[in-house]
């Protein structure tokens, strides 16, 4: 791999070509064939669904065999080693407990005169799980997607993937299982995506689609955004390694392999003051890339967006991958603690040379799917907030509307809404109550926050 310095118009070139790769996977042939899958599948249900599986999957379905039985789940799980099951269920202890640390809870705001303010939290009604099929089976996104939603208290969780790699990689099963889902469907692709969002005679809607794909899956989820919530329209990974010289060249370059292997589109890049470490992270790309069975991915990859990068500091290595907002960042320089506190856009960052990005892939706790393409600007990781809706109660007192009265009308009329004006003034002339104060009695009256873990059943949803 070339190793490029930064303050030059070849370095400058190849950032710009990384940095702008996401586009390259827009195709107007893709959002077409979406279109027309996804209006398919909502005009015709089961009829256009079946159609579209074997059209592009080859596989027959029907209503009576498109869920799979709990039996078929059960024997592809008890096909999968006793050490890889208990690998599951240890990394799906560890994303749960981390998980804990995200949960929200409704709260209630009692005033004084009797005015009660609520910010209610509850789970979601049911998600959906793209589980994607292809080459690679991937029973830890099953896990690092569905934990989250069941620690939200999500009490449908429901999974899509295509029937072949399903049947052909028992660890999906395992992972399922480990997950506790039982709602698993085998279509898979864009049209799986339409049946989530809008329902079949045999596939259920859900509220929310979560979960990698191929681009068609891509853009069916962003085509359905808005019809259904959705996690994030993942890109190519990505993973970004600031270095000096004290770390480690075989361990820089097995995780920049470690990224590359995903796909061709895949962004492997390494940053560097020392041009030491950037020859000899050169030469191990070379030789490990050569050992791996995904070689011709992974040497496709680098090609195209892989990069070793020269900058005259570490501070100029931070604001670079602050530009890059990267989804996986990885530190290994002396003080890496010290460096990641500036870290401030990145899906996640793996701290010191112990910290593989692996680690955070299978095991760690925090969840994997993370935001690509530069989105760590501002999206964040999967997590039990992406499985609740949040919904505001007033509770407001007669007592209270009268002293605030003159100020509601006020502000209505000052944007020319009479029909709200009129609304106050009408409750007005139904009560005898007391004038308006001159002075705000928001500034007045205690106000106590209270966390709960349910709404008090006297607070109403009524507008104010």
């Amino acid at each position: 791999m070339q190793v490029f310095r930064l303050d030059e118009a070849a370095g400058q070139e190849r950032l710009a070509t990384i940095l702008r790769r996401h586009t390259l996977v827009a195709d107007p042939n893709v959002t077409r064939t979406v279109s027309d899958i996804i209006q398919m599948v909502r005009e015709m249900g089961d009829k256009g669904l079946f159609a579209l599986t074997e059209k592009f999957d080859g596989v027959s379905l029907s209503a009576q065999n498109v869920r799979v039985e709990t039996a078929l789940l059960e024997k592809l799980a008890g096909q999968v080693s006793a050490e890889v099951r208990t690998a599951l269920r240890m990394a799906a202890k560890n994303i749960r407990h981390f998980h804990e640390l995200q949960r929200e809870y409704t709260r209630v705001m009692e005033q004084a005169d009797g005015v009660q303010l609520m910010h209610r939290i509850q789970p979601l009604d049911a998600v959906g799980i793209y589980v994607p099929g292809g080459q690679a089976a991937y029973p830890s996104t099953v896990l690092m997607t569905a934990v989250p939603a069941q620690v939200a208290g999500v009490p449908r969780l429901v999974a899509v993937t295509p029937a072949k790699s399903f049947l052909t990689q028992p660890v999906l099963a395992a992972a399922l299982i480990e997950a506790g889902i039982s709602e698993v469907y085998t279509v898979g692709g864009a049209q799986a995506i339409a049946a989530l969002a809008y329902g079949t005679e045999s596939v259920p809607r859900v509220a929310k689609i979560v979960g990698p794909g191929n681009r068609y899956v891509a853009e069916a989820k962003r085509q359905v955004y808005g019809v259904v919530d959705v996690d994030t329209i993942a890109g190519p990974s990505e993973v970004v390694i600031i270095a000096d010289d004290t770390a480690d060249p075989v361990l820089v370059a097995a995780d920049m392999l470690a990224q590359a292997e995903h796909d061709e589109l895949a962004a492997a890049v390494c940053v560097t003051t020392s041009e030491t470490l950037a020859m000899a992270v050169a030469e191990q790309l070379a030789y490990q890339a050569a050992t791996l069975s995904r070689r011709e991915v992974v040497e496709a990859a680098l090609e195209r967006f892989g990069a070793i990068f020269l900058v005259a500091s570490l501070s100029e290595a931070v604001r670079l991958v602050n530009r890059m907002a990267p989804e996986h960042v990885g530190v290994m320089t002396a003080e890496p603690e010290r460096l990641a506190e500036d870290i401030t856009f990145a899906g996640a960052v793996f701290i010191g040379a112990a910290s593989a990005e692996a680690v955070g892939d299978y095991f760690a706790g925090p969840s994997h799917v993370l935001p690509t393409g530069g989105t760590a600007r501002f999206f964040s990781p999967l997590g039990v907030y992406d499985f609740v809706r949040r919904t505001n109660l007033i509770r407001y007192t007669m007592g209270r509307l009268v002293k605030t009265a003159d100020m509601i009308t006020c502000l209505a009329e000052a944007e020319g809404l009479d029909g709200h004006a009129r609304s106050i003034r009408l409750r007005m002339e139904r009560h005898s109550g007391p004038l308006a104060p001159t002075t705000n009695p928001l500034t007045e009256s205690k106000q106590n926050l209270l966390a709960v873990e349910s709404p008090p059943e006297t607070a109403s949803n009524d507008e104010p």
